[in-house]
């Protein structure tokens, strides 16, 4: 199975409240041929090879290309918000430090699906994208409020919050554009990894 295949079949997995099976797998043929040729350049035709299935199957379950994208976009945003704040620590340096380390390895371990994601927004309808924007939202408050709380607790040393808090997103977003399982650190390394950054920066080091 190669690293890719890998990735997608996690995705089967985690996308399981996809129904009936064949639309869940015509979103994941369609996530893995945006990644690989890019939105425009992918055809109905390219995603139902990929799936396995007649290109009019694409339009049994979806009303376009566009559509395939806007669920992807919904999913993927869902699951990194839900990843980002299914964290449970009191003390505001393990918060963030766990919500960096799980969301950073998430765009790693998910990597071609994250770069769709995060990179192909400008396809989507003003409409899609609208929902879109408002999960963006959600997970931007999510690490404001950490940082936030750490200021108000005296354990964060930040004068610019809103600043800070694009800094962190943007490190562990970036991830997806970079990555590659060939890499010498997993996800979960640089899980690990990002969150001692993300410390540092907030100025928590060598607590």
């Amino acid at each position: 199975m190669t690293s890719t295949q890998g990735e997608f079949a996690l995705l089967d997995e985690t996308w399981s409240s996809v129904t009936p099976p064949a639309a869940r797998r015509m979103l994941i043929a369609a996530a893995a041929a945006f990644s690989v040729r890019g939105y425009h350049a992918t055809t109905t035709r390219d995603i139902a090879a990929q799936a396995g299935m007649s290109p009019a199957a694409v339009y049994i379950h979806y009303r376009s290309k566009e559509e395939l994208l806007f669920q992807i976009s919904r999913i993927g945003h869902g699951t990194s918000l839900s990843v980002l704040t299914a964290v449970s620590e009191d003390d505001p340096a393990a918060r963030l430090a766990a919500a960096v380390r799980a969301f950073a390895s998430w765009h790693a371990e998910f990597h071609t699906t994250a770069r769709v994601v995060q990179y192909e927004l400008s396809a989507l309808t003003p409409e899609h994208l609208a929902e879109v924007v408002e999960l963006r939202r959600r997970i931007e408050a999510a690490v404001r409020g950490m940082v936030e709380d750490g200021v108000a607790a005296g354990v964060f040393d930040v004068p610019d919050v809103r600043g800070a808090t694009l800094a962190v997103l943007s490190l562990c977003i970036d991830v997806a554009r970079w990555y590659q399982p060939s890499g010498r650190r997993t996800p979960a390394e640089i899980g690990d990894l990002y969150a001692d950054l993300v410390l540092r920066m907030v100025g928590t080091a060598g607590r």
